[in-house]
């Protein structure tokens, strides 16, 4: 299954990413501060899903219409009373091909899965709003996980496996860098 060999494969890159955004979790106190963790997510998802849709069709990811998350993370954003103004500066992967593209979705789909952590944690600083892209699926996450991952077992065969993987951890790695530099770490 391509799923746990990306799983294998992208582990230090997600790991990096994640301990990044944990960390800024741990500092917002306001909505203002939960709305600029956003934005991070914001600028880099809208892009993201630009680069992916010429390559994602009905055929490949019947539901993808239903799993692009920009949009949820602009509401939350609008919710807590902010704008979809100065974003950070962002650099995604190249996507030239439904590969590469399923690669990259596979760091987007996987986000969602820990939501409901990141929920708890904002909770803890009495932020409840905007939270619509952490609550993800809802209790259909799992199944929606489930659906997605049979959809790469079926488009990524062994011999394009390196090219899914190279793409996730290029997706998890740029990420990484947004947040660098907005926490002003050298990349």
């Amino acid at each position: 299954m391509i799923q746990e060999e990306l799983r294998k494969q992208t582990t230090a890159a997600h790991q990096q990413l994640e301990k990044l955004v944990v960390a800024r979790l741990k500092s917002i106190r306001s909505n203002q501060d939960y709305a600029n963790l956003l934005k991070i997510f914001y600028a880099y998802f809208i892009r993201l899903e630009e680069a992916i849709k010429p390559y994602i069709s009905a055929e490949v990811l019947p539901d993808y219409a239903d799993r692009r998350h920009a949009v949820s993370l602009a509401n939350d954003i609008v919710s807590l009373g902010s704008s979809l103004t100065k974003l950070p500066k962002v650099t995604v992967p190249v996507i030239d091909s439904p590969i590469k593209a399923l690669g990259a979705l596979y760091v987007m789909e996987g986000s969602v899965m820990g939501g409901t952590i990141i929920i708890q944690m904002l909770a803890k600083h009495g932020l409840t709003e905007g939270i619509s892209f952490f609550r993800g699926y809802g209790s259909e996450t799992g199944v929606k996980w489930a659906s997605f991952t049979s959809v790469l077992d079926r488009y990524i065969h062994r011999d394009f496996g390196q090219e899914a993987i190279e793409s996730a951890n290029q997706t998890f790695s740029n990420f990484a860098n947004v947040f660098m530099q907005t926490l002003n770490i050298p990349v």
